[in-house]
């Protein structure tokens, strides 16, 4: 599993290993998990040919059996030799909810390592009050935390973002709080740093410690503070508009409109898939702060006239609010390019449940 926060940068992370495996002539399977549909990642990754299987509506720790299912739909259509899941962003408890039933119930099937917990470094030096800047409250930072605590490897990815000091200050700050983690550092987009990471997911066993104290009152609350919000849109033009400067400005968009909100961004994550292109060919665009620039991620080579565009929106704010300020968005991107019209075929938003995991294991299992 590779966990971490919303905006960590995990899908990246897992593409890229993904690769690694497979040019070393080893087949794998990935599994996306969400608390919604029509999710972003799993299109990302399937764009990149990999044979990818999504569970929606749950984390893994509530949706376990569908995570077995879903590596035996994998086994009888490719017969992965590995699987690399990446549960939700805003999920926690994994070891005693995943990994440890799993060793349990299938240690016959699974070898399982390590637990890599990612973090995008300046929003993890913000939680452990490093540097100032917008954050999130304390019960939506009681899970980030939490998911720290049970990491066996914490990768502060994206490296390039800071210099040296402030990585070496960072580091610090997560091998004294988290002390039973080996912390690395890495950036899973420009390949960087990352053997050290991933020959340790390839070669270890994850390890046998006492299960995590999780106070799940305060982590239903954490996870009900965030408002999640999906949307598939067609978009179609009677002349090619340029798909870089229409997603930068949907996110710009949504950006500003959430900043006069005071609503915290975890992640935007946008695609879009156009008609014409060939298959795999889409373009992608990520916002992981309030302060943070959208970033255009992938790129298509030339203009487009109609696709369809997938929504991911995760903030620390009314469900309610999020839809609104999605569908005025796409309104006002629409009027900045007059032969573009944009229609909203699926929009769901809510706040996640509380989870209730199909098991805990109190202690690790025996074998």
């Amino acid at each position: 599993m590779i966990g971490g926060f919303l905006g960590a940068g995990k899908t990246t992370a897992v593409a890229k290993l993904a690769q690694r495996l497979t040019e070393r002539g080893l087949k794998v399977g990935l599994i996306t998990n969400d608390q919604g549909r029509e999710l972003v990642d799993t299109q990302m990754l399937r764009a990149k040919g990999f044979a990818t299987e999504e569970i929606p509506g749950g984390c893994f720790c509530c949706r376990f059996n569908s995570l077995v299912e879903a590596a035996d739909r994998l086994t009888t259509a490719s017969q992965p030799d590995v699987f690399i899941a990446e549960p939700v962003g805003s999920c926690t408890d994994l070891v005693a909810t995943v990994t440890y039933p799993l060793r349990r119930i299938y240690g016959d099937h699974f070898t399982i390592a390590p637990v890599s917990v990612l973090v995008d470094p300046v929003r993890a030096a913000r939680v452990l009050g490093l540097e100032s800047g917008g954050n999130f409250s304390e019960k939506v930072i009681y899970i980030y935390k939490k998911q720290l605590e049970e990491a066996d490897i914490i990768v502060i990815n994206k490296l390039d973002l800071l210099g040296p000091e402030r990585v070496d200050q960072l580091h610090a700050g997560l091998a004294a709080q988290f002390p039973r983690a080996t912390v690395l550092s890495a950036s899973a987009r420009a390949g960087t740093n990352l053997d050290a990471w991933y020959s340790r997911l390839e070669r270890d066993v994850h390890g046998m410690s006492p299960t995590m104290e999780v106070d799940y009152d305060v982590y239903a609350d954490g996870e009900a503070l965030l408002g999640w919000l999906n949307a598939t849109v067609e978009l179609e033009a009677t002349t090619a508009f340029d798909t870089e400067r229409v997603l930068t400005e949907l996110a710009r968009d949504i950006q500003d409109r959430l900043r006069v909100q005071h609503a915290e961004v975890a992640h935007l994550k946008m695609t879009y898939s156009p008609a014409e292109a060939l298959a795999g060919e889409i373009a992608a665009v990520n916002l992981v702060r309030n302060d943070f620039v959208p970033e255009l991620s992938l790129k298509l080579p030339e203009p487009s006239k109609r696709g369809q565009l997938i929504i991911n929106l995760r903030a620390e704010n009314a469900p309610e609010a999020l839809a609104q300020t999605v569908r005025d968005a796409i309104r006002t991107v629409q009027e900045l390019t007059p032969t573009l019209v944009a229609q909203l075929h699926h929009l769901e938003h809510f706040r996640p449940g509380r989870p209730t995991p199909t098991h805990r294991d109190q202690l690790p299992a025996a074998n």
